[in-house]
Order: structure tokens, then sequence, then C-alpha cells
């Protein structure tokens, strides 16, 4: 592998509705604004897709739901610009369109060479976990969700991989699995992207807390969490890193004056030989259908809110003025 291997870990890419709008007459690019030159430095972003890739016009009617995103096939080509390699579809819009939208989702995404994980034609294919090779390293990814039960995949039926957030022995045996496959098939490093918990929530409760410990005890290495459309603090639980949620990156949402949704970072773990090293974080606001770096008051109200939210952890987040936050292991247990 390379002597340093960077992943850049983004939130909710939701590329329905406005931005959806936004791409027959924007170029792919444009849509990252200045965060591309961080994204593409990377070895590989990896993201949660908010929604469907498809042209099949049905909507989920089975049981009630408020939002609905579609994007079309072209918005494959923004994944593409973002140098997105991965996206979890383990989450409660992959099937805003039926099982047909999945499935087209699953042809779109396979064509364009775009890694994914968290949802499938069958039970089977929607929990098995994704290897990709990045800068030599060979990364395993297991993508579940907690929400919307009824999406969930059967042996007979597309669907996602949803798993309820406990810590009971059934459930912590099942991930183990999962990360045994993915040792065998030589991962040497594993991520566990979770879409949990509800939304407009500034910290993790309790029991997401035990269960994101206990499945770095299982041997995962990276928890990626998102769903909460806001970044929460970070934690070095032994080995690992654990990013409880990572907020929203690309959308055309509405913005809460107060909570601040429009705000964010790209989370870029470097790995080497000997494991995680060093966690970077760089400031972004997010506006209608684009990102960019946040800059002046914005970008110090950012940072110390996720100095704030960090120290909960014990984790220390030293601001390297002017790209962001900077978490290195040894500075765990300084004061």
């Amino acid at each position: 592998m390379k002597e340093l291997v960077t992943l850049a870990f983004i939130g909710d890419v939701m590329l329905g509705r406005g931005v959806n709008e936004e791409i027959p007459w924007r170029s792919p690019d444009d849509f990252w604004g200045n965060v591309l030159p961080i994204l593409q430095k990377a070895d590989a972003a990896i993201a949660n897709l908010e929604c469907a890739i498809t042209e099949h016009p049905q909507q989920w009617s089975k049981t009630p739901k408020a939002f609905y995103f579609r994007a079309d096939p072209a918005a494959v080509d923004v994944l593409h610009a973002g140098n997105i390699r991965f996206v979890s579809l383990a989450n409660n819009h992959t099937l805003d369109f039926e099982e047909q939208g999945l499935l087209d989702t699953l042809h779109y995404l396979d064509a364009a060479e775009i890694h994914h994980a968290g949802a499938g034609r069958n039970i089977k294919e929607a929990t098995t976990p994704a290897v990709i090779n990045v800068g030599g390293l060979k990364v395993g990814i297991i993508a579940i969700t907690d929400n919307e039960p009824e999406f969930a995949a059967t042996s007979d039926r597309p669907g996602t991989n949803y798993l309820p957030i406990r810590s009971d022995s059934k459930t912590l045996a099942l991930i183990e699995s999962w990360i045994v496959q993915l040792r065998r098939s030589g991962a040497g490093l594993v991520i566990l992207s979770a879409h949990w918990g509800p939304n407009m929530v500034t910290s993790p409760p309790p029991h997401f807390r035990r269960f994101a410990h206990a499945v770095i005890d299982c041997g995962v290495d990276i928890f990626h969490g998102h769903s909460a459309h806001l970044f929460q603090g970070i934690e070095h639980y032994k080995h690992g890193l654990i990013l409880y949620d990572t907020g929203d990156f690309l959308d055309d949402y509405a913005v809460d004056p107060l909570l601040r949704n429009d705000w964010s970072f790209v989370f870029l773990v470097e790995v080497d030989s000997k494991g995680l090293r060093r966690l970077r974080l760089i400031p972004v606001r997010l506006r209608y259908a684009r990102v960019d770096l946040a800059k002046g008051e914005e970008f110090e109200a950012i940072c110390k809110r996720m100095q704030f939210l960090c120290a909960a952890f014990n984790t220390v987040c030293v601001l390297k003025s002017p790209e962001g936050l900077e978490v290195n292991r040894r500075l765990k247990y300084e004061v």
C-alpha cells in the first residue's frame, strides 16, 4: 500500500429534487464548489447516498412517507466528479421509488464503477459488505440502517440491510461474521457505515455509544455514522475511530437557523501501515445544491461547536488554521 492512504468521509449526499433540477445546467464539478480539490486529493471519498438514481416515476406507497428523493442517471457524473468511490445505500430513501428504483440505482452505480453496500436485490446481497482497493489498501465496508424497517430486504425482495441498534449477542455475532468475512478477503481496514437514529440531534443516545464501542470491540476500525443531518462529536475508542454523525454534505434542504444543518466537515482520515494515524476536519458550508469551504465567522463557529461536542468524549481537536481541526491519537488524554 501507499505510505499514507487518505479517506475522505462525508455525510448525506442528496442529489434529488432541487439538486436534480440543477444537474442538466451545471458541470458536475460545480456542485462540490471549492471543496472539490480536497475530495479529489483524497485517495477515495465515502458517502451516504440519500436518494434513488432512477427514472422510475412511481413513489413508494406501502407505508406513509413525508419525503421522496430521486435523481436522474446523470447524477452519477456528480458522484464521479467528487471522487466518491463508495456509497452506502442502507438508508430511508433508497426505496423512495419502489423496488425498481433501487434496482435502477444498483445498475447505474455498477455501470459507473461506484462501489456500494447496504442494499441489494435480496437479503444476501443487501447484507454483503463491499471491498475496495484504495491506494493498495483493501478496505472492507459494512453498511446498515435502523431507519425504515419496511425497506428491509428479504430472501425474495430487494431492500436494505435493516438492523436495529442493539448490543445483544445475536446482533454482535452477525456483525462479527461480516468482519471475519472481510478479513478473510484481505481487508486491512474495516469500516461500519450506519444510517441511524433520529434527525436534528447533536449527540448520540447512550445505547448508540454502547453499540459503537461494541462493534469496535468486534474488530471494526472506523465507525461512519450519518442520519441526524447534524455533525456530532468524535471518539477514539481502543484501536478505533468513531464518527458518530458526519451530518449533511450536498442537498437542497431548508436550514434550521439554530441547529445549522448547513454546517459540516470533510473528515479526512489518514491510514498508514500501523493503522489510523490522524484525522483532519475541514469545515464546510452547504448552500442550495452546492458545498463550499467555510470562511470567517462561520469557520470559527463550526470549529468551536465540534470542539465542544468532542469534549464529551475526551477528544481534543486542535485548531490548525486556516485548514480546520486536527485530531491525533496521542492528543486524546492531553489537558
